[in-house]
């Protein structure tokens, strides 16, 4: 029999040890990942994105390994007791959600990708009221609403007009179905077995999203599309498999778990305010006052929603 999860309040041993604040975790998270979508959008016709997607987790899994099988082993009991979650959040976590993802990326661009990723708060408010009846404080209302302002200043550029003017493409849609898999995940980790180490759930579901993958990718290769293995290739892949898979979903995980699904979703907010400062910063790109009006306002949302996260319990009900 399977046990769900109760709310996240009870930690892991581990985690209970860990001195790392949630909020930190949660603000390298986004950082990680801003970096996964230009990679990702760059590297789109040398590396086909169900390929992509397998190759990543595979070297994410190797990355793993030597932490976390001792800890597999002890708690295999518990993950073949708790398989259906497990099954559940590695196809919708690891595979279903990063492989429409990187195909959505064939068809639109990184900023576009980025920018719609700041929907996530609204989805996971949405599935967590529609399937879990859960309800924020107006204060969190509020702090949604000003941090996707202020994504939305950025997208605009200060001007209604452009913003009017914005259309969605296949690409984008794609994009969206994708943002709601993990908007899905995100929710569902209220289901991750009690008591199951970290590396040991990061693990198991990293080797079975990529097994969903595992297909998608045979077919794509069916279908005439290969990798065209380079240096700059496999040091692309590795780099996204330690900072955006590994390291990102470690700290997701940890900071669902200390703040709570609505609190943590609004941190996905941060990945266009990244976009822009490290693209000023290494690329010499012209900041302007739309940039500097958005970043504050999602700083401020992401103020008052975690204030008030933390007033709640942080944690989620």
């Amino acid at each position: 029999m399977e046990r769900p999860a109760p709310a996240p309040a009870a930690a892991t041993p581990t985690a209970a040890r860990s001195r790392a604040s949630p909020y930190l975790l949660l603000t390298l998270t986004p950082l990680f990942w801003s970096g996964n979508w230009i990679i990702g959008r760059g590297l789109h016709h040398d590396i086909p994105p169900m390929g992509m997607t397998f190759f990543r987790w595979l070297f994410a899994i190797a990355i793993l390994a030597p932490f976390a099988l001792s800890h597999v082993r002890r708690d295999w009991a518990l993950i073949v007791a708790n398989r259906r979650a497990m099954l559940g959040l590695g196809a919708i976590g690891i595979g279903t959600h990063n492989a429409l993802a990187y195909l959505g990326l064939n068809y639109t661009t990184a900023t576009n990708g980025v920018i719609l990723n700041s929907f996530i708060p609204v989805m996971i408010v949405a599935i967590a009221w529609l399937f879990l009846r859960e309800r924020l404080k107006p204060l969190q209302v509020a702090g949604v609403a000003i941090s996707l302002a202020g994504v939305l200043a950025i997208l605009s550029q200060g001007s209604l007009a452009a913003l009017a003017a914005f259309r969605l493409n296949g690409g984008d849609l794609l994009v969206i179905l994708s943002m709601a898999m993990w908007s899905a995940y995100t929710v569902a980790l209220r289901w991750r077995p009690v008591g199951l180490h970290p590396l040991s759930f990061l693990f198991a579901i990293a080797v079975i999203g990529d097994l969903c993958v595992l297909p998608l990718w045979l077919g794509e290769m069916a279908l005439g599309r290969y990798i065209a293995w380079s240096p700059e290739a496999l040091v692309a892949l590795a780099s996204v498999a330690l900072f955006s898979s590994v390291l990102a979903y470690i700290f997701w995980n940890r900071g669902v778990e200390q703040v709570g699904a609505a609190v943590a979703g609004l941190f996905v907010h941060l990945m266009p305010v990244f976009g822009v400062l490290l693209a000023w910063i290494f690329l010499g790109e012209t900041l302007g006052g739309h940039h500097v009006a958005g970043i504050a306002l999602i700083l401020t949302g992401i103020a008052l929603t975690s204030r008030a996260g933390a007033a709640k319990g942080a944690t989620a009900e």
